[in-house]
């Protein structure tokens, strides 16, 4: 299948990209610039090199039609996080919401039956209430673009999975807040020491099990329009910077800063029902995964 990755120049689209070359898939990257580098890093310069890329603004319709011409299915990813929205509130509405919308729009256009995106637990409130009710304006959009998908399916039958993860981490995460296990991990790798810049308890998810999943869902669809909170591991940051020292002895990793401010569901029944194969891999694997490329890069 030949599948848009809207957003595939960051972290997260070059795990998935990955995935999908790696199945006989053949993606095509929709991003306001034309950066291969990150793809490079995880994917490899042959497939960054040779991919299929489309520059456009997520905002404008045309572009994301333009570019989702031609596609089997697409997968949404193109956003921006909590303090940029909070920054500019205007454009954390028009890139996280309108620019879901013109997917969905592209997907009518052009008779495109299933859209995987990328929503967040930044839907929940730091009550660690089970339904969504966030406190950020980044939260509200992805909340907002989730109930959009639905009358997307009720209203024109597009399929469509959004998947909620909490924090994402994993070689290649550089930026934002949760980046802070990701950072950790590659200071470990170099001897430096490092603060992850939140406490408390977390969720976490390697980025190699959010692209399985994708690609799952790209492949085997699950009918309906559906939202799925995405679990890793339950912890805690102290875990995590105990862990990357007990991985690589001599690190210096460790937590100062308030906890995150969002806790979501501790469960998700749906996440069994819908993806039976899907497990993610244990935190432990995941960081020492993580430590390793980095050593590699050092």
């Amino acid at each position: 299948m030949r599948v848009l990755v809207t957003g595939g120049g960051g972290f997260i689209g070059a795990w998935i990209i990955r995935r999908l070359a790696e199945a006989g898939h053949d993606p095509v990257v929709f991003d306001m610039q034309e950066n291969r580098a990150k793809l490079a890093e995880i994917a490899g310069a042959d497939l960054a090199d040779g991919i299929d890329w489309h520059t456009g603004d997520i905002v404008a319709t045309g572009d994301v039609e333009t570019a989702a011409k031609g596609c089997d299915a697409l997968v949404h990813l193109a956003g921006i996080l909590t303090p940029a929205c909070r920054a500019n509130p205007i454009l954390g509405a028009n890139v996280n919401l309108i620019g879901t919308l013109n997917v969905f729009l592209a997907a009518r256009a052009h008779g495109i039956p299933n859209v995987a995106y990328m929503s967040s637990m930044g839907v929940f409130g730091p009550d660690g209430g089970a339904e969504p009710c966030p406190t950020t304006l980044y939260g509200a959009f992805k909340l907002g673009a989730e109930h959009s998908a639905r009358a997307f399916f009720a209203e024109d039958g597009i399929t469509s999975t959004g998947f909620r993860p909490y924090v994402v981490y994993g070689p290649g995460r550089d930026g934002g807040l949760s980046a802070g296990p990701s950072l950790a991990c590659a200071a470990a790798a170099r001897g430096e020491a490092y603060t992850i810049p939140f406490s408390g308890g977390i969720d976490m998810i390697h980025a190699d099990d959010i692209a399985r999943i994708f690609l799952t869902t790209i492949e085997a669809p699950p009918q309906g329009a559906n939202v799925v909170t995405l679990l890793g591991n339950e912890t805690t940051t102290d875990t995590v910077a105990e862990t990357i020292n007990r991985i690589a002895p001599g690190a210096r990793i460790t937590v100062d800063g308030p906890p995150m401010p969002i806790d979501g569901p501790k469960s998700e029944p749906q996440l069994a029902q819908l993806f039976p194969g899907w497990t993610p891999r244990p935190l432990e694997d995941g960081l020492a995964d993580t430590i390793a490329f980095y050593k590699e890069r050092t």
